[in-house]
């Protein structure tokens, strides 16, 4: 029988405890909160990566990730300094009355926008020197006849025959070679040697010294 009675008393005992134990808890303002969230831009609500996120008092906190987002600890009635590079600081503070031991927020963040004074930048301390310097420029002669040399048009077409073609004359002279063959298909192919335009052309090209033998030109440098 007083085995029974101790037990029973034991049991008693541990159940008044849980309760004070709970009571306790209950009345105890919480303290520590997980605060997350995402940081985005007004203008687009696009997401801002790598935005500071720092308590104000303590200067603790973290960056947003790749998608402005971000989690930490903090404490119900934190000021939040949210800070980015061309952005308007903004600050958030916790709720001091949460039902919860956690708190999300959508921060949204202004472009800070600064107007600076038009600044007008010259070459030259002032208009007049500008224009005595231009005057006085004076500019090579052997430079400008060798330019000039170079773009005279025997020189141009010396210079064109050594050039390789290019992607655009290669595709345009196979687009030339299948119109012709669709041209002339399902029939025999047109032959040029009774065709006057091509003697015409033929006859033009040799009286121009196409079909001579080109000596090497140098151009100088």
């Amino acid at each position: 029988m007083k085995r029974h009675t101790l037990i029973l008393s034991f049991l008693l005992l541990l159940v008044s405890n849980a309760n004070l134990f709970a009571q306790q808890n209950d009345g105890k303002k919480r303290d520590l909160i997980q605060f997350s969230g995402v940081v985005v831009s007004s203008d687009s609500l696009q997401p801002i990566p790598y935005t500071n996120v720092l308590i104000h008092s303590t200067g603790r906190g973290t960056l947003t990730d790749f998608y402005g987002f971000f989690s930490f600890v903090a404490k119900e009635g934190d000021t939040i300094d949210f800070r980015y590079i061309g952005y308007k600081p903004t600050k958030f503070i916790i709720p001091d009355s949460l039902k919860e031991d956690r708190y999300s927020l959508i921060q949204v963040l202004n472009r800070d926008t600064v107007l600076l004074k038009e600044a007008l930048v010259y070459p030259w301390p002032s208009k007049e020197e500008f224009k005595r310097a231009f005057v006085e420029l004076k500019l090579p002669d052997d430079d400008m006849k060798r330019a000039q040399r170079n773009l005279e048009l025997a020189e141009v077409k010396s210079i064109q025959e050594q050039v390789p073609y290019d992607g655009s004359i290669n595709y345009k002279y196979q687009m030339q070679q299948q119109q012709s063959k669709l041209y002339s298909a399902g029939q025999y192919p047109v032959n040029n040697l009774f065709n006057p335009v091509a003697w015409a052309a033929f006859i033009k090209a040799w009286k121009d010294g196409a079909f001579k033998k080109k000596e090497e030109t140098k151009i100088e440098h």
